[in-house]
């Protein structure tokens, strides 16, 4: 089978191994597994390599770099329009070729995936949306002009479109689906907790504006105000880092608050064993790893009403969800914290439906998917 993957995700390379960021190729190299050729159109980036990339596995891989396709400035803009047709004709050869393809969305290189996808009905087609599938939010024009054309069943044929999430009034190639991190042997019955001591408190993801790592911090700084002994850290980089410092050395809040920066699994999976509570208040999510890892190990999510994570935290049986308001958050944190014996039950019930989404089960699915059923 010659397997094509159309994605925006940036790669790196050196020598002939191909690389990129580990979430995405970690789970991309389980479809691998099962394929005989592969073909990757996505653009390159000749950035340094940090902790966070991770090598394709595969003998007999082949990257086509196509440029990147950015409309933030009005030379890139112009850029990208005159490498359109090139990229476009790439996309169709490529798919020409393929037995199966394989789209990653949302992304600008994505969405030219989904408009020449529907040029070959007969092809058998996957199309991974790891974005906020939610119908009723706001997203930027581009991701709803995807959204439409995979949930056509006029446009896109012989195609199933993995969505995080289970929503109504959906189209029969809409198949809610999940990311996972973890094997069964990776399972863990033995992490007791106790809720009447200090608590830890984790922040996984990104330092931008996005995940609202300012919030958590702000949540904790208010906890920590009123009496109770907590502590957080952050794993994670981005823009918002140097902020976040100055933030936390202006209050006084660096014997509670600590930046861990990017870490490899191992380091996060040996600090959520360690930790109470996930702090996430994000603004928008697809299936938000940090919260299904979080789970896996018994730790308490505590996130917003966003996306699929009232579905993930069952309504509140399986986490904290919260507003994105100082005030309110920290008043329903505490009312659960006055109830300890709530406390484990959540975690425990996290833990057990989180261990129901293994990378056992996952590759499972994707050889079902890979054979078109």
């Amino acid at each position: 089978m010659r397997f094509l993957v159309i994605s925006h995700s940036k790669h790196k390379q050196e020598g002939n191994t191909l690389y990129g960021y580990t979430p995405y190729v970690r789970e991309m190299n389980l479809w691998l597994k099962y394929v005989d050729e592969v073909e990757i159109i996505a653009p390159k980036t000749n950035e340094t390599f940090s902790n966070i990339e991770t090598a394709y596995q595969h003998s007999n891989l082949y990257f086509n770099q196509v440029p990147f396709i950015e409309f933030t400035s009005f030379k890139k803009t112009i850029i990208s329009l005159l490498n359109l047709p090139k990229i476009v004709f790439t996309i169709y050869k490529a798919i020409k070729k393929a037995d199966h393809v394989h789209l990653r969305c949302p992304g600008n290189i994505g969405l030219l995936g989904c408009l020449v996808q529907a040029f070959f009905p007969k092809k058998i087609k996957t199309a991974k949306y790891a974005g906020n599938w939610d119908p009723k939010s706001k997203q930027p024009i581009s991701y709803c002009i995807q959204k439409w054309i995979l949930s056509n069943t006029l446009l896109t044929k012989n195609i199933q479109v993995l969505v995080y999430g289970e929503w109504k009034y959906q189209t029969k190639n809409i198949k809610p689906f999940f990311t996972a991190s973890f094997y069964n042997s990776e399972i863990e019955s033995s992490i007791t907790r106790y809720y009447d001591d200090k608590l830890n408190f984790i922040f996984i993801g990104s330092l931008v504006k996005g995940k609202r790592p300012l919030l958590a911090i702000k949540i904790i700084e208010r906890l920590n105000k009123e009496g109770r002994p907590v502590s957080l850290k952050l794993y994670g980089d981005g823009i918002l880092k140097a902020e976040l410092e100055d933030y936390i050395v202006r209050k006084k809040l660096e014997s509670i608050i600590t930046i861990k920066g990017n870490k490899k699994k191992e380091v996060i999976k040996e600090a959520l064993k360690k930790t109470h509570f996930l702090l996430l208040p994000s603004k928008s999510e697809g299936w938000p790893k940090a919260v299904s890892e979080a789970m896996f190990f018994g730790v308490i999510p505590i996130t917003t009403k966003i996306s699929c994570l009232p579905f993930m935290l069952d309504r509140g049986k399986r986490g904290i969800l919260i507003e994105p308001v100082i005030v309110n958050a920290v008043d329903s944190i505490n009312t659960y914290l006055e109830n300890k014996k709530r406390l484990k039950l959540i975690s425990e019930s996290a833990s057990d439906w989180s261990h129901k989404y293994t990378l056992d089960v996952f590759e499972t699915e994707i050889i079902k998917l890979l054979k078109g059923s």
